[in-house]
């Protein structure tokens, strides 16, 4: 069949037009072999620049199309659809990308971007001459999702999917829903107290026809791909007969053990045995195996013996259970860093993280709410700050700032300033990072009418002196050194992902950062999705964020999920990969190194076979087999080698 290309220059404005000549590159390759025509735009993806595509397909009769723009990551489905609505496989069209590879890189070098982006452009057509027609693949899609992480953002994600009629699964690794937003006394700039805000958020969710709540649970496994993703839920078992328990609390009088509450952070004990926090609303009976003595070598019977109605149950075991859904969100939080990270802060009772005084700030917290420090219960009258504890540290901690712990020292400095009337507040800081709406006012408020004393600088040493923790610090707008007596110290420490954060990336096959952070497909396209389609992320499993972002984010997971779930099948790209069996040897090293774990080796055939569904067409598995028997439709050894013919070649 005789080919037919046509070639479609983007000015992009100036982002292109401004370094490469345009006009040249499309004058360049008029008279390529088998373009039929060439010419240039201002702005390609425009309706008149698509309507110009598809007017020249119609007149010309093209068979293929190279477009000359910007990155395929834009533009690139657009594009097919503009040439399918002429009837022309979409698969039959290239880009050739003149702006990120060519224009951007080589501003002040137009006579070398021109040349190259000519040679772009070639290289594309050579491309094209060998694309085959190819159909997407039509995949069956379970409209049931998978929300893991049962704080603020695992709940929100899994209301919205529900109230949008659609089966959800939660599943959270602590035996309680909530998360740290649970722990907090309230809110900034409102002062709202967020158990009370949540409760109603959890109480329904709890209830929710469609929603199904693991606790105690873990992702053990995650198998498929988007629309079939197949899930191994592993749950740790309570040893309590739900159905006979009725939260008396006897067996809590009775046990013998008693550890430090995670809940509180330390501050206050609980007994092997308890009950879930009032904070999650869930008020549940569980016994801590790794605390409890009776899974520890004692022949402890203590809770057993006392329970009036036969409840506590040492006998029940783990259990895994396997669902199949269609999309998966991963809200599973955040961690602060460790305060021991810094040597040059002593540890002390007295010395504790934003965390920890939020809980003694809390009504429901350990001290009832009553401002007393760890050490002896006293009333603090002297209290420091200190801001970037780990965070815009790289020599202790991250270079990162953690973005919320400006203005959660501010709540916290006010909450103290009413609560202890005639206490002082000092906040080391470093710059005060006020950025969202009120929030700036609100800081300012802390200074004028709480009394907060703010001191630009760092702190040096902080140690025990008597009764009291001496902190040398710094003010620099004055140029002086500061020594404060204080009775107690908060740490504004770094928001970190939590340590399971890397070993959960690596089961849904997706990516982190350096630091531990899931990551997003794209950070400005593509700021939820993750690289494996059907996964998305939401809240600080991404990165620090404070409430209103967290739900925002989350709301754009959930956005991308009920889009999925719309849609009555699915469609996967076939630029795949495919083995030739006659030359295939059955090796097994193309399934070692494929990521998606979308290639396994026939047990019968011994050759490889390709999950088409799963593949996402990296060419991983091509690049490593030593046969050369795994192909890539549409990206073969010919079309490779004329292009590199090309781009080897000199520009003229």
């Amino acid at each position: 069949m005789e080919k037919r290309i046509g070639v479609f220059v983007c000015h992009c404005g100036l982002n292109i037009a401004g370094t490469v000549d345009v006009e040249r590159v499309a004058e360049a390759v008029k008279d390529y072999p088998d373009v039929v025509y060439s010419d240039h735009y201002i702005y390609m993806c425009s309706d008149p620049g698509q309507e110009l595509v598809r007017r020249t397909i119609r007149e010309k009769n093209l068979t293929g199309v190279v477009m000359a723009n910007c990155s395929p990551l834009m533009h690139e489905k657009t594009f097919r659809r503009v040439v399918a609505k002429e009837g022309l496989n979409p698969y039959l069209l290239e880009v050739a990308n003149i702006r990120e590879d060519v224009s951007w890189p080589h501003e002040n070098e137009k006579e070398l971007a021109t040349k190259k982006a000519i040679s772009v452009v070639k290289m594309a057509i050579e491309k094209l001459k060998r694309n085959m027609e190819l159909t997407p693949m039509v995949v069956p899609l379970h409209k049931k999702a998978l929300v893991i992480g049962g704080g603020i953002a695992g709940i929100t994600a899994a209301l919205e999917i529900a109230r949008a009629g659609y089966e959800v699964l939660v599943v959270e690794k602590l035996p309680y829903v909530g998360g740290h937003a649970a722990q907090l006394a309230g809110t900034f700039p409102t002062l709202d107290r967020v158990p009370c805000l949540m409760a109603p958020m959890i109480a329904e969710m709890l209830s929710h026809p469609k929603i199904k709540v693991y606790t105690s649970a873990e992702v053990d496994e995650v198998s498929g791909y988007v629309g079939n993703f197949s899930v191994k839920i592993k749950t740790k078992p309570s040893y309590i007969d739900e159905g006979k328990c009725n939260n008396c609390g006897l067996c809590l009088d009775k046990c013998p053990v008693t550890c430090p509450s995670e809940f509180d952070r330390g501050l206050a004990e609980r007994k092997a045995i308890y009950i879930t926090p009032p904070e999650t609303m869930s008020q549940e009976v569980l016994i801590d195996s790794e605390s409890c003595l009776h899974f520890n070598g004692d022949e402890c019977h203590a809770c057993e013996e006392i329970c009036p109605t036969k409840a506590i149950d040492f006998l029940q075991q783990e259990t895994t259970v396997e669902e199949t859904v269609g999309g998966i969100v991963v809200a599973t939080g955040y961690e602060l860093w460790d305060k021991k990270n810094i040597p040059e802060y002593e540890s002390d009772p007295d010395v504790i993280d934003g965390l920890q005084f939020e809980r003694i700030l809390s009504p429901s917290g350990p001290t009832g709410g009553e401002i007393r420090r760890p050490s002896d219960g006293k009333i603090p009258k002297q209290i420091v700050f200190i801001s970037c504890c780990g965070s815009r540290d790289p020599e202790h901690g991250f270079i990162y700032c953690s973005r919320v712990c400006c203005m959660y020292i501010a709540k916290q400095a006010v909450l103290y300033s009413r609560t202890v009337p005639d206490g002082q507040a000092y906040v080391f800081y470093i710059d005060i990072r006020s950025d969202s709406k009120g929030y700036e006012e609100f800081v300012q408020s802390a200074m004028e009418e709480e009394r907060v004393l703010y001191l630009r600088g760092r702190v040096s040493k902080l140690f025990r002196d008597g009764d009291k923790i001496k902190v040398w610090g710094a003010d620099t707008l004055t140029g002086k050194s500061v020594e404060i007596s204080a009775d107690l110290v908060i740490m504004a420490t770094a928001i970190t992902p939590r340590e399971d954060a890397i070993a959960l990336a690596r089961k849904l096959n997706v990516t982190v950062d350096a630091i531990g952070f899931l990551t997003e497909a794209h950070p400005k396209l593509q700021p939820v999705e993750t690289l494996t389609t059907g996964i998305y992320i939401a809240g600080t499993v991404q990165w620090p964020r404070d409430i209103p972002d967290t739900i925002a984010s989350t709301g754009g997971a959930v956005s991308k999920v009920l889009s999925l779930f719309s849609r009555k099948e699915l469609l996967h790209e076939p630029t795949i990969a495919w083995p030739d069996e006659e030359v295939c040897s059955g090796c097994g090293i193309c399934a070692s190194v494929c990521t998606y774990n979308a290639i396994e080796i026939d047990p019968i055939k011994r050759v490889a076979k390709v999950n088409e569904a799963v593949c996402e067409g990296c060419g991983a598995c091509i690049a490593s087999c030593p046969s050369g028997a795994m192909r890539h439709k549409n990206w073969n050894a010919r079309q490779f080698m004329e292009m590199i013919d090309i781009a080897t070649g000199a520009y003229v």
